[in-house]
């Protein structure tokens, strides 16, 4: 018995320390992406030149371009990218469902569906409109998806009826939106780009906005990531030993529209990166929500960072939206991942 508590408490001690070293080493890779994004573009710049535009600005057109353009877009997926990713890991645990995603259960059609609405409707232009429409937009989808998944019975939704659910309404919202920008396609000219997924043209003015909410809703998803631990054993034991089940969920549903909805009205709908990213996080780490939430900070960064790296290379000087690169990226990431049973488990 003692031999086998030793072998158990040393195996704890070697997965700690495997997450704590994997989670440095997410951030040196997060630190290079951002060096990297800050270096490539139509010209690529050395690191001496990143280095005195960010604390010795001389004004010229190599630091403008870094501190007006590069700058903004790489503090911009430092934010948009944790949030799809803790969205999609807090939409994967409250559910139980490996598929489940902000675009895949219609959360990101929602906020996209809202906005459309207030462009065409209300004449919305401004960024703040934006918000407001795609977080109420969001919101709305959440709740309609987890009511026809069967939410409002007494037994909780299962994966496939949450995911059925959110498809036909992510279609059903895509195709109305669609029909809105054709209808009248001048009102819609500033919002093409947006409906793609884009990190270009946003001001840190922007993003000042926005990440408040974002703050909020990550502060409520790992307030609940330990008592989703105790409801992965089942609802019925985690409520014997005093977990408000009820109240997470609640809590849950609304921190994902904060954060998913936040992000969408900043960038547009991105697909894939809270669908792949805590797939990739559980392979390594294991099925602790506490610690898929905190690699979810570093690892979705850095993979939409790549991701915007890799469309400013392919058609240089030109650029692929980064919505579009995510998409080539993640289906082929996603089929390896479900290939791998350990990697889908919950």
């Amino acid at each position: 018995m003692i031999d086998s508590g030793q072998a158990r408490a040393q195996s704890i001690a070697s997965l700690r320390s495997r997450r704590f070293a994997g989670f440095i080493i997410a951030l040196v890779l997060l630190a290079a992406a951002m060096c990297l994004s800050l270096m490539t573009g139509s010209k690529q710049l050395s690191i001496e030149v990143v280095w005195q535009a960010l604390f010795h600005n001389a004004d010229s057109y190599e630091h403008r371009v870094i501190l007006d353009s590069r700058l903004p877009r790489t503090l911009l997926a430092l934010a948009v990218g944790p949030a799809f990713g803790l969205a999609g890991a807090l939409m994967q645990a409250l559910t139980r469902n490996p598929l489940a995603d902000p675009g895949i259960l219609g959360v990101s059609a929602g906020a996209a569906f809202a906005v459309a609405m207030g462009v065409g409707v209300f004449a919305i232009s401004t960024l703040s409109g934006y918000v407001g429409f795609a977080l109420a937009g969001a919101l709305a989808a959440t709740i309609i998806v987890y009511v026809i998944g069967g939410g409002a019975g007494k037994k909780p939704p299962t994966p496939i009826q949450l995911t059925l659910a959110g498809v036909a309404l992510g279609a059903a919202l895509s195709g109305i939106t669609t029909a809105l920008t054709l209808m009248n396609s001048k009102a819609f000219s500033r919002m093409l780009n947006w409906t793609v997924g884009t990190l270009v043209r946003k001001s840190e003015g922007d993003l000042w906005l926005v990440l408040p909410l974002i703050l909020v809703g990550a502060l409520a998803a790992f307030a609940i990531s330990q008592a989703l631990n105790t409801i992965a054993f089942g609802e019925d034991r985690a409520s014997s030993l005093g977990v408000n089940v009820q109240l997470i969920r609640g809590i849950g549903l609304i921190a994902i529209p904060l954060l998913a909805g936040s992000a969408t009205a900043l960038v547009g709908p991105i697909g894939f990166l809270g669908l792949m990213v805590p797939h990739c996080i559980r392979w390594f780490v294991g099925p602790s929500q506490p610690w898929i939430f905190l690699y979810s900070l570093a690892v979705a960064p850095l993979l939409l960072l790549i991701a915007d790296i890799v469309g400013r290379i392919v058609i240089s000087p030109g650029e692929v939206p980064v919505g579009i690169v995510m998409g080539f990226i993640g289906a082929p990431i996603l089929i390896v991942l479900v290939r791998r049973r350990s990697a889908s488990k919950l």
